[in-house]
């Protein structure tokens, strides 16, 4: 009988890194696919150059430090597709490639690539650029067919934030995506159906969205409101539906790297989430917090794990040993 000897893992899930990158891609392009209706061609660009420009810097950046080149595992892929969804239609293309390659070079590349970056790549070029270039990133169309007709607008949440309720938009608009926002995160249901999807496929699981858009439920229902039940539901649903919260709790909140893998850190995490978000949109001068929150989050995910690892079986802690003081022992 031959027999070999191998290092762990011996059992094997059968799950890779491109067949998990491949689901995800796949659980974006619905919200893609409506971005594009509704902003136009503008919009397919800022995606292309995007995706495009995360590649190209991945393969240049290994190829430069003789790296094996890892661009077959799609990751570059959805960091492109993150980040493009995170933009407005109308940001300057030469800008979304600056944004792309922050986002490749400095903030994964840098700390050793795909497993070794400690934030979401995507969301620290959009931070990179809302820092830059706050104009245009602040600066929102009306949704229309195919982008036809478009006029500067205001974002629900800009409206909401100046108490211009009678100028939002229907609930409808919002779940269907028929707003001004960013490319990728104005279809709440479309979004909602790729987070679903990613559960069934198990690549990720339901405790950081849950804990992440319940807060915000929870929360916005409570504070965001004086008036009676029905306009708390009211203010309640718009920031359900509104903004990055869906494209952030499933898409970006549950990367593998940058949260804890224990569930009691990932339920503290998703919390965490929600409550800066909520604290961001409420109280903060910006109206939008989902961006920020799971930065803010990323930077504490180590430390949520370190404190909610559950011990070893069978492991005790070593009680302190007695000390003699002044020759009589002291407990």
């Amino acid at each position: 009988m031959n027999g070999q000897v191998t290092s762990s893992p011996h059992l094997h899930s059968g799950e890779s890194v491109r067949g998990i990158m491949l689901d995800v891609i796949f659980a974006l392009l619905p919200a893609g696919v409506c971005g594009v209706f509704f902003f136009g061609i503008r919009a397919l660009m800022v995606i292309l150059v995007s995706v495009a420009t995360c590649v190209l810097c991945e393969m240049l950046w290994q190829w430069l430090f003789k790296k094996p080149i890892s661009i077959g595992d799609m990751s570059a892929v959805v960091t492109g597709l993150l980040l493009a969804y995170n933009l407005p239609p109308t940001l300057p293309l030469w800008m979304v490639a600056i944004g792309a390659a922050f986002a490749i070079i400095i903030a994964k590349q840098v700390f050793g690539g795909l497993g070794h970056n400690f934030m979401n790549p995507a969301l620290a070029g959009r931070a990179f650029l809302l820092a830059a270039f706050a104009g245009n990133m602040t600066t929102w169309v009306s949704a229309s067919l195919f982008g036809m007709d478009a006029q500067t607008t205001a974002t629900p949440l800009a409206l909401l934030k100046a108490g211009n309720l009678e100028e939002m938009p229907e609930l409808m608009q919002l779940v269907l995506g028929h707003v001004g926002g960013c490319i990728g995160e104005t279809s709440a249901v479309l979004l909602l159906l790729g987070g679903l999807y990613l559960l069934a496929r198990r690549v990720i699981k339901i405790r950081i969205p849950a804990a992440f858009i319940g807060t915000v439920a929870v929360l916005t229902f409570i504070f965001g409101s004086d008036g009676g039940f029905g306009e708390r539901m009211q203010i309640m649903g718009y920031h359900l539906f509104s903004g990055g919260l869906f494209l952030g709790a499933f898409f970006m909140a549950t990367d593998y790297t940058t949260t804890p893998s224990t569930p009691l850190g990932q339920l503290l995490f998703g919390i965490g989430c929600g409550l800066i978000t909520t604290v961001i949109r409420l109280i903060g001068g910006y109206p939008e917090g989902v961006s920020y929150s799971i930065l803010m989050m990323n930077v504490a995910a180590p430390l949520l794990e370190r404190h909610t690892m559950p011990r070893v079986y069978g492991y005790a802690r070593k009680k302190p040993s007695l000390r003699k003081k002044g020759g009589a022992e002291t407990a």
